[in-house]
């Protein structure tokens, strides 16, 4: 395991394992991932580039290490509005560029789903062929639950957000209401850790709602169990390995196949060797 803790670190890193023929993986907080119970065999590079600068225009830079949840407590506090959705969201700057994070605001504000890709004015980035780029959002190609980081080896370096002015009192506010929002719906990490929804949305139906209708809510192998409040979350009640996860993924999926003739498809990375 290498810590890069910068972004020009991270290029060299990157570069290197490419140079050398050494398997590499980008690691930033581990959400929406699962790590086989074998490992992974090469060099993970844990993203600690976490430096961000907020300007008194609105633009913030932030290097993809840099915490979400930090860089909302700061435009918040500053009266910036753009990235007050995505409080309670764990993820580093790099992983929601990733998947272009989203959020449903709840009511009264719930009026669509706001992705991250609105307030991206540009992402640094290290491409396959070794070039280190300013992209914008044509070329990032961001879609739901995805962007061009999914289809190209390219690695996110640094992004370039654009705010705008907003009421902190205002901007506070809806922090707490979509903090109280995910907390009802959503299992709080600190009891039951998770790797987030498992599942892609299907549309107009929502993968959570089949499983639930599926009676599987609480459904457990080893450690591992869908979760009570959200029927799209595995927990780990303690001790779940990669192959529990594994087989409660492969359950819901054949109920809800046998039931509604659905397919679930996973939304989460499986790394390494299970």
């Amino acid at each position: 395991m290498y810590d890069a803790t910068s972004a020009d670190d991270l290029a060299n890193a990157v570069l290197l394992a490419r140079r050398v023929g050494v398997p590499y993986f980008v690691l930033g907080l581990g959400a929406n991932i699962l790590v086989g119970d074998l490992g992974f065999r090469g060099v993970v590079i844990r993203n600690m580039a976490r430096a961000f600068d907020l300007g008194e225009d609105g633009m913030l830079w932030a290097e993809s290490g840099a915490i979400m949840a930090d860089i909302v407590r700061t435009t918040v506090r500053a009266g910036f509005s753009g990235l007050q959705h995505y409080a309670g969201i764990p993820s580093t700057v790099g992983g929601a560029i990733w998947q272009n994070l989203h959020f449903l605001s709840p009511a009264p504000q719930r009026e669509r789903t706001m992705f991250i890709a609105e307030v991206v004015e540009s992402c640094d980035l290290l491409t396959k062929e070794g070039k280190r780029i300013s992209a914008d959002a044509t070329y990032m190609e961001f879609g739901y639950d995805t962007s061009v980081l999914h289809r190209r080896r390219d690695i996110a370096l640094a992004v370039t957000f654009r705010l705008t002015p907003g009421d902190p009192a205002t901007l506070h506010r809806i922090v707490q209401e979509n903090l109280a929002w995910r907390g009802s719906r959503h299992p709080w990490l600190e009891y039951h850790p998770s790797a987030g929804s498992v599942f892609r949305k299907i549309e107009g139906v929502g993968a959570g709602r089949l499983i639930d209708q599926c009676g599987l809510k609480g459904f457990r192998v080893g450690d591992a169990q869908i979760s009570h409040i959200h029927a799209n979350i595995v927990v780990n009640l303690g001790k779940a390995t990669a192959a529990d996860v594994r087989a409660v993924i492969a359950h819901a999926q054949s109920a809800v196949r046998e039931r509604f003739d659905q397919n679930l498809v996973p939304e989460i990375g499986f790394i390494g060797e299970f």
